[in-house]
């Protein structure tokens, strides 16, 4: 099983109107990334936002700027919003850092959990489903053939032109990322593309059954079981303790939930329900090492699941503490993971050979 991070490069809303707390944040995002890359992590993750409490707009740009400094990990959005991005951009931004990574990077598409890049551009949120649908579509065509002709209701059509630069990897891997909607489920496995399943709150078991629709709709279809690969992303963190590992989540997980809580109006969050979260039979990934590795492996045994990211950071956190964690996720977590389930590190994909 891959192990790995994903980030939206948190940072707090409040300063964003000082020009150096984001350029700080964004290179130590990119320290973070070297050291997942150093302590021999598969995976980095970085998501698309629009909004002042996140710094990462352009995926492509942030990872390019991390695969001049690594050499294995791989790279890939987290997810890239394909209902408001156009699908050639998006195909020749990571075909491009494919070729700077040497054969690395991977696109995470989805629809997104908020709203904010669809009004910027010019998107209609009454056509939420159908331009992802619509822009998939042409995404897969792009990564299919070096010339296309294309014709749809959202984006103006293609007459036989060619799209460059082509990626090192043949194809490119396009995951699709999914909340818990049985129809974008259905649509991965149907099409045969990997899933990406966010577990962000609750109990683990109850996203057993979109893993198993994923794979009968993949079966139904006709593709190699094999090929249908399963990527579990939930919240996370690991310290040395769990009282370390607490007392550094905690407080921007309450600030967060509470602020988003207010936009959407969910209920205000409690530290009851962290407690809950944190907990064995909980969503989040958080504690001492070993807690980490049997939360780990009790998610393997429910979804045999391919891959495992973890988002480390839920709102702003003190860069040392993020370092920490990957730091014993690479050292610790990851090595004991793979030993349980009998995978060696020559095993774990990490270039262009890597599966698709």
């Amino acid at each position: 099983m891959e192990l790995g991070i994903y980030t939206f490069g948190e940072t707090d809303p409040r300063r964003t109107d000082d020009s150096t707390v984001v350029a700080q944040r964004i290179q130590d995002l990119i320290e973070e990334i070297v050291l997942a890359d150093q302590v021999g992590l598969d995976v980095f993750g970085v998501g698309e936002h629009h909004r002042p409490d996140y710094v990462i707009s352009a995926p492509a740009v942030v990872l390019a700027a991390a695969a001049s400094r690594t050499s294995r990990i791989r790279l890939t959005s987290a997810v890239t919003v394909l209902s408001s991005d156009d699908p050639v951009r998006v195909f020749q931004d990571f075909a491009t850092l494919d070729l700077i990574s040497g054969g690395r990077a991977e696109i995470m598409a989805g629809r997104g959990s908020f709203i904010e890049s669809y009004p910027l551009f010019g998107q209609d949120l009454a056509d939420y489903d159908a331009l992802f649908a619509e822009k998939l579509e042409l995404l897969l065509a792009l990564r299919q053939r070096e010339r296309i002709t294309w014709q749809g209701t959202h984006r103006p059509s293609i007459d036989d032109r060619g799209v460059y630069p082509r990626p090192l990897q043949q194809p490119l891997p396009v995951w699709i990322a999914v909340g818990g909607t049985p129809q974008s489920v259905v649509r991965a496995g149907t099409l045969g593309l990997p899933l990406a399943i966010a577990i962000i709150g609750g109990m683990p078991e109850r996203f057993v059954p979109f893993a198993d629709l994923y794979r009968e709709a993949g079966a139904k279809a006709g593709h190699d079981p094999s090929t249908l690969k399963v990527s579990i992303n939930s919240h996370g963190l690991i310290a040395d303790t769990t009282a370390q590992a607490v007392d550094a989540a905690f407080p921007p997980y309450i600030d967060t939930m509470a602020r988003l809580g207010r936009e959407r109006g969910w209920p205000m969050p409690t530290r009851q329900q962290f407690d809950f979260e944190r907990s064995p039979r909980g969503a989040m990934l958080l504690g001492e090492p070993q807690e980490v590795i049997d939360k780990i492996l009790f998610e393997h045994e429910l979804f045999k699941h391919d891959r495992t990211l973890v988002q480390f950071s839920i709102g702003p956190m003190k860069h040392a503490d993020i370092m920490r964690s990957i730091e014993l996720f690479g050292t610790r977590v990851a090595p004991a993971v793979r030993k349980a389930l009998g995978v060696s590190d020559a095993d774990t994909p990490s270039g262009p050979a890597a599966d698709q």
